[in-house]
Formats: structure tokens, C-alpha cells, sequence
């Protein structure tokens, strides 16, 4: 009997100190919630991938977001997005990352939020966080989620980092172009990241992420035959219709923004990031836009850690 209950007493210890250790080994981690449309493009989808497994990250939760002003929208964006999250993390085997679903619709006032699941995950895990970390907001299409939590719970702000994929942007004149497709599918909510005088905000912009582009050459070599998930890539790639150009109809070549802004929190050393005042028409304050990235780094990088996952 003292035999058996020192066996039971050991293997209680063992698996808390693995318990334990598994803690502090997330603590050291960057905590981060992805917000995507996933099922507005291409990109999402690899960034996506890129993140989920990186050791750098502790990925709380992928959120879905909406992007109605497509001409391939629904009345239901927010769901097609929501089943691209659920569809992909299934074939990655990480099942246990949260998925909440987004807001289907757009801000209509700068202080009226949309409720939603995403919001209310964001503000309990910004609030879970110890003193000493920040939480990475990463979105990837339309910002409704973000800033409808910070309206309902303004108490996570000194909590939270919000990277943001959106508007063009010339450094030199400092001007800016909210004519970008992200800005377009919530154009009061990015105001409201813009116009809140001590959200860190920092801007991966279209001008910049533009210039990350992966062949169809090179994505076939690397995914094709290799797995589920990678043919599912593929597939996304081959299936989805560009609506906003008729260059390249054979789609040989895509431009990954969401990529670029995945690798540039991981690799901050291939980044060049710069501090410029807000738009005339927002609130005059400083934020943080990337203005140049190490394109073949950030490339190759993509390329080694999924091969590690389909390894």
C-alpha cells in the first residue's frame, strides 16, 4: 500500500513540475491573438500557419473577422472566416488554440462597439496577463474586434499592442491613403485606433507589405504532395479569384501582406520601424509604422518553420 502511494505521490509531482514548467515556458512567450478575414484572400491563411507553432509565440486565440465591402461578400463574412479558422486548425492539429467568432458588422459610431465573442476573449486574456507582459493584438483585415473591445473595456489599453495590416502610406511626405481594403471594411474603427491618445499602435502598411511576394513556382515545390494542410494552401491559392486586378491571371505570383506583419513581430531585426504623427484629419500623436522589410529573410523564414511542422 506505501508503495503504491508513493508511486501515485511521484507521478503527482512529476506531472506538476511538467505542469509548472509548461507555465513558465508560455510566460517567456509573446503572448498573441491573431484577428483574421480569413476567407477574404490567400494570405491570411500562410500567416496564419506562420504563426501557430513559432517557439517565439503563446498563441491565445485566432479570431474571425468580417469584410463586407468584397464584391465576393455575403451576408455572413464573419462565418466563412470563422470556418477557415475551424477547417485549418484541424488539418494543423491545434485544436486547442480558442477560435471565437468576430462581429459580422461594422462600427457605426466611434463610441458604439460590436459585441462579440472575439471582443469579449480579447479583454479576459488581456486582463489575464501579468504586470510585466503585453499582449499582442495582430490583425490581419478589418479591425472591428479590436476596437469594439477597447470601447467596451478601455482598462486594457496600457495591457495591449495592436499591430495593424492596413492603409498606404508615403514616409517621406508623411501622407496618408485610407482607400486600402482593410481600412475600407471598418473605416470608424481605424479612426479610433488612430484618434486613442495612448493606445501603442503600430502599422504594418500595405506601401510596406506589398513588397512580399511569394511564387506559385515556389509553392508548389514546397507544398505540393506534402500533407492535408499544405494541399490545403495549395488549394486556396488556386481556387480563389483576384477581383482587384487582372495582372498575372495564372496567379503565378501573390503578394503575402499578412505574412509580413506575422514576421515582423517574430523578427524584429529584419524590420525597419519608424515613428511618424498621426493623419492631419486624426488625433496629432505619435505611432509606429513599419517603413522597410528584409523580404528574403522573411521569405526563407516561412519556408523553414513549415517544413519543421510537416517534418
Amino acid at each position: 500500500m506505501f508503495k503504491k502511494l508513493l508511486k501515485f505521490s511521484a507521478c503527482c509531482v512529476i506531472a506538476l513540475m511538467i505542469q509548472t514548467s509548461k507555465a513558465q515556458s508560455d510566460y517567456q512567450k509573446i503572448p498573441v491573438i491573431i484577428d483574421a478575414d480569413t476567407a477574404n484572400e490567400v494570405d491570411d491563411l500562410f500567416a496564419i500557419v506562420r504563426a501557430v507553432g513559432e517557439p517565439k509565440f503563446n498563441v491565445l486565440g485566432i479570431t474571425s473577422a468580417q469584410f463586407h465591402t468584397s464584391p465576393y461578400a455575403s451576408d455572413s463574412t464573419v462565418v466563412e472566416s470563422q470556418r477557415i479558422n475551424e477547417r485549418l486548425m484541424a488539418l494543423m492539429g491545434s485544436t486547442d488554440i480558442p477560435l471565437p467568432l468576430g462581429s459580422n458588422n461594422a462600427l457605426t459610431a466611434p463610441n458604439t462597439p460590436q459585441d462579440s465573442e472575439a471582443a469579449r476573449f480579447i479583454i479576459e486574456k488581456a486582463h489575464q496577463l501579468k504586470a510585466d507582459q503585453t499582449l499582442q493584438l495582430v490583425i490581419l483585415g478589418s479591425c472591428t474586434n479590436v476596437v469594439s473591445a477597447i470601447l467596451l473595456d478601455e482598462t486594457i489599453i496600457p495591457k495591449i499592442q495592436v499591430n495593424y495590416l492596413g492603409f498606404w502610406h508615403d514616409p517621406q511626405e508623411n501622407t496618408y491613403n485610407k482607400k486600402e481594403f482593410n481600412s475600407g471594411n471598418d473605416t470608424i474603427a481605424v479612426n479610433v485606433l488612430l484618434n486613442h491618445p495612448t493606445l501603442n499602435l503600430r502599422v504594418m502598411t500595405a506601401t510596406t507589405s506589398l513588397h512580399l511576394v511569394f511564387k506559385k513556382t515556389t509553392v508548389d515545390m514546397q507544398l505540393k504532395g506534402k500533407g492535408d494542410m499544405p494541399e490545403y494552401l495549395v488549394n486556396r491559392w488556386e481556387t480563389y479569384n483576384r477581383w482587384w486586378t487582372k495582372k498575372d491571371p495564372e496567379k503565378t505570383a501573390w503578394i503575402m501582406w499578412d505574412v509580413a506583419i506575422i514576421e515582423a513581430l517574430i523578427h524584429p531585426e529584419w524590420t525597419t520601424l519608424e515613428t511618424f504623427k498621426t493623419p492631419k484629419e486624426n488625433t496629432q500623436r505619435d505611432i509606429k509604422i513599419y517603413t522597410k522589410i528584409d523580404v528574403d529573410n522573411m521569405e526563407h523564414d516561412f519556408w523553414r518553420h513549415l517544413n519543421k511542422l510537416m517534418n
